[in-house]
């Protein structure tokens, strides 16, 4: 199985973190029986200081290259990823992604309504190289600015609403979609380092969201046990 993880900010990481795709990565190796491959065009964390998405600085320098693929950006959304998903699906073969989207778009770009039919968009597309592609979506966790801005907390929740519409319209047999549930116990102020990125155990709860729910649905590896 190929796999590729589709995000953010929260998914690209930035220079001196792990990310939640090494964690994910620790758990493919030890629960996933069977083969599987990381894929995606991109390898890179986000470099604050220049701006630029090609920092190799990864906190464990043993996460080897070929499983820090992934398509994910700094500042990229919805709107961003969905011109991009089929030619990228076909170009790396991906069976399955691992998507996390849609904080940037709300904060940025678009309404939830707007958002949410952007999904569709990348859904579509994403089909369009794969009939048969899998996909594990994950609800957006409203970060700080949702603590102090009603506006934008209500946006994050009506999106999340239609999100879920959204899988239960466009889920199919031959091509299913499984929507993860929000982090358990997942907390701005334990579980990021600037109330909106991971730190370590916001990592390991991004990780888990994901495996336990290919798990529960799917049988695909196990639950997530934190190394």
């Amino acid at each position: 199985m190929r796999i590729m993880p589709v995000g953010d900010s929260m998914t690209i990481g930035s220079a001196g973190e792990h990310t939640w795709r090494y964690r994910m990565w620790q758990h493919l190796n030890r629960e996933f029986g069977g083969p599987y491959r990381i894929v995606g065009p991109r390898t890179g964390l986000h470099d604050p200081y220049s701006g630029a998405a090609d920092s190799q600085a990864y906190a464990d320098p043993d996460f080897p290259e070929r499983a820090r693929c992934h398509l994910a950006g700094w500042g990229e959304g919805w709107l961003h990823m969905a011109p991009l998903i089929r030619e990228t699906v076909a170009e790396h073969r991906a069976d399955l992604l691992l998507v996390s989207l849609g904080l940037i778009d709300l904060g940025f770009y678009t309404d939830a309504e707007q958002t949410a039919a952007n999904v569709r968009v990348f859904v579509a597309e994403a089909r369009e190289a794969n009939s048969r592609i899998r996909m594990v979506l994950l609800p957006v966790i409203p970060n700080i600015r949702a603590e102090s801005d009603p506006p934008f907390a209500e946006q994050c929740r009506r999106f999340n609403e239609l999100l879920a519409k959204t899988v239960a319209d466009l889920d199919s047999p031959t091509s299913p979609l499984l929507l993860a549930s929000r982090p358990e116990g997942y907390d701005t102020q334990r579980d990021t380092y600037d109330g909106t990125h991971p730190n370590a155990s916001g990592e390991h709860r991004l990780a888990a969201a994901y495996a336990d729910a290919m798990y529960q649905a799917w049988d695909l590896g196990g639950p997530y046990e934190p190394r």
